[in-house]
């Protein structure tokens, strides 16, 4: 390996391992790297790159969904949704434990952040589910793998992230992220269903109840979904339609969440304002790391590592398949070193060349590498699901972990699917979009 290889990757250690911030931490291996083998204004090439990353016009939807994400997670919304889908999971396999997944699922249509997806139901499920008897561990499990979801299912924030670093439509992803989300959300059901069929006492007990009180009940919370069914219309519905932009949607997605909250009465100056605050500092955190990466995709280009790696690669002659394997396993153990956002501006010049020489297009390795994200939420020792959760349960990070492990598993099975039918990722697209 040449000196150009193994230097940039010696000061990411360096520079990562000391704790500087991720953003900054991208930039300096950039600048360090042009300055020892590059003779050139790094200063003019670190203001162009990060201006060019910064001035999508995709990226104006980031900090709307994230606004609206911040909105929802301070209303009484998942309360009602969790009210609503109770009478009509109780009497399933694995009883109320769905509540986790489905619900998951549905705030991740709404939210497009893990964390937020995880902290939102985690909040109102973790102490209800443990008062009516169910497994603890199975009900941190279901969250840590659910809770990921975020990421997956439209409309996603590292979604647009990826898009706008890969010249991707967002569009194409929001919609390649849906049937993925859909079936791997139906991996976690089968699971739980299949433990409880084994192991009926991991569901606890509940009340008994008539079938026709059960259908009152299913009937009489069915309204209480319906800010859920407004909000979806209002940002997929938007923009499948062909009726705004996804930055369009999402104004209209912030303004709709505004007016639900202001019919529950939780919208004041003091959740207005936290907030603002809130979406200011997850924003400020995305936009010096997307800026840092555009410029160190920029220096990577320059010292030739893509074109390096891809030929090193090339040269061993890898099946398609087999090479995804081979990236399956690198980001897994990356991601039990890294977040998920430094994991996807880290590796996507040098690995994108690689997949799209294979084969595979740039939407479904999209898809893929949030699926990566995804795995790296739930894998220790800097899984960010994990440390949520930790703070949700007061439970010690290995047992968490443990919880977590079987729905890793699955993610990983799913992924391997994925890569041998991608039409499961880009028929949706197709349909939707066109080629």
């Amino acid at each position: 390996m040449t000196p150009t290889l193994i230097v940039p990757f010696l000061i990411l250690i360096a520079i990562l391992g000391s704790g500087v911030w991720v953003g900054l931490g991208l930039a300096g291996i950039g600048i360090f790297s042009l300055e020892i083998f590059r003779n050139m204004p790094v200063e003019k090439l670190l203001a162009q790159s990060m201006w060019n990353g910064l001035s999508s016009a995709e990226l104006l939807a980031l900090p709307l969904f994230i606004l609206m994400a911040e909105l929802l997670f301070r209303s009484k919304f998942i309360d009602g949704v969790f009210g609503a889908l109770e009478p009509w999971l109780r009497n399933l396999p694995g009883g109320l434990l769905h509540t986790n997944i489905i619900g998951c699922a549905l705030f991740a249509l709404i939210s497009g952040s893990s964390a937020a997806t995880t902290t939102s139901i985690g909040r109102i499920t973790v102490q209800e589910l443990k008062s009516r008897g169910y497994s603890e561990r199975l009900s941190i499990g279901t969250l840590a793998g659910a809770g990921t979801l975020g990421f997956l299912i439209p409309p996603s924030t590292i979604m647009i992230v990826y898009g706008v670093l890969s010249q991707t439509s967002v569009l194409k992803l929001f919609a390649a992220g849906i049937l993925p989300g859909l079936l791997l959300s139906a991996c976690f059901m089968g699971y739980v269903a299949v433990r409880a069929w084994i192991d009926p006492a991991i569901t606890g007990t509940s009340e008994p109840v008539t079938r026709s009180e059960l259908w009152r009940q299913r009937l009489s919370k069915l309204p209480q979904l319906l800010p859920f069914l407004l909000l979806i219309l209002a940002i997929l519905g938007s923009m499948y339609g062909g009726l705004a932009s996804p930055t369009e949607a999402a104004a209209f997605a912030v303004f709709a969440t505004a007016i639900i909250m202001a019919f529950e009465r939780t919208l004041t100056l003091s959740t207005l304002r936290d907030a603002a605050i809130g979406t200011a500092r997850t924003v400020s955190m995305l936009g010096l790391i997307i800026a840092s990466a555009s410029f160190l995709s920029v220096t990577m280009g320059f010292l030739g590592m893509p074109r390096a790696v891809s030929a090193f690669v090339g040269s061993l002659h890898l099946a398609p398949l087999v090479l995804i394997l081979l990236l399956i396993v690198i980001y897994i153990v990356l991601g039990s070193f890294l977040e998920g956002m430094s994991l996807i501006v880290m590796t996507l010049p040098i690995v994108l060349p690689l997949v799209e020489a294979a084969g595979y297009d740039k939407v479904w390795f999209g898809v893929f590498l949030i699926l990566m994200v995804e795995l790296a939420q739930i894998s220790p020792p800097v899984g960010m699901n994990l440390f949520v959760l930790q703070g949700l349960t007061g439970k010690p990070l290995s047992q968490i972990v443990r919880a977590a492990l079987p729905f890793f598993t699955l993610m990983m099975l799913f992924v391997v699917l994925l890569a041998v039918f991608p039409g499961v990722v880009t028929g949706l697209p197709a349909l939707l979009l066109g080629p």
